[in-house]
């Protein structure tokens, strides 16, 4: 089975199974945020071109900041579940790089661009090892800093040896890793 068939197949499932949730989940960032619930922001996809990923919204506009429900939802990443739309819709796969605003992945140079023939997606070993970059970056006297000097390069180095080592055995182990971290 080829990845793409893998995703929309595996994407449309789980879309289907988790509609209810995403519905709901909607409606709670809708009443949280008062605004429309999903959030859409132009990410770098393969190629350099951009696409629109969806969220659920969870930092108020107005007053840019979350409430508990909103950190809720970030921190237990239910915030990502509309992005199976992006799956379905073959703008991202399940396995390859979290696809970044633009000024990062469309920005790398020589080997490293080679990076962005992959599809983004929700999930990587880089995103695994990041999943608390929010705390990780809080810490930082300049978090900006260091996502640009550390956290940065260490996900191009690793989303490359994911470009030159990728494959459906892999990317099932990463989603098992995602979806039963060990600790």
């Amino acid at each position: 089975m080829s990845k793409a068939i893998f995703d929309f197949t595996f994407g449309l499932i789980l879309l289907l199974l988790f509609s209810v949730l995403i519905l709901f989940g909607f409606i709670i960032a809708s009443i949280d945020t008062q605004s429309f619930g999903f959030y859409f922001q132009k990410r770098v996809g393969k190629n350099g071109n951009l696409f629109q990923i969806v969220k659920l919204k969870t930092i108020h506009p107005i007053k840019n900041v979350s409430s508990p429900i909103g950190k809720f939802l970030r921190k237990t990443k239910l915030d990502e579940l509309p992005q199976l739309w992006n799956v379905v819709f073959g703008e991202m796969s399940f396995v390859g790089p979290r696809p970044d605003v633009p000024g990062y992945y469309d920005k790398l140079n020589g080997e490293e661009r080679k990076i962005l023939s992959l599809k983004p997606g929700i999930t990587s070993e880089a995103a695994i090892k990041y999943a608390n970059e929010e705390f990780l970056l809080s810490l930082q006297e300049n978090p900006s800093e260091y996502n640009d000097l550390v956290l940065f390069p260490d996900k191009v180095k690793m989303n490359l040896d994911y470009y030159y080592n990728h494959s459906m055995v892999g990317d099932i182990k990463i989603i098992l890793k995602t979806i039963f971290p060990i600790k």
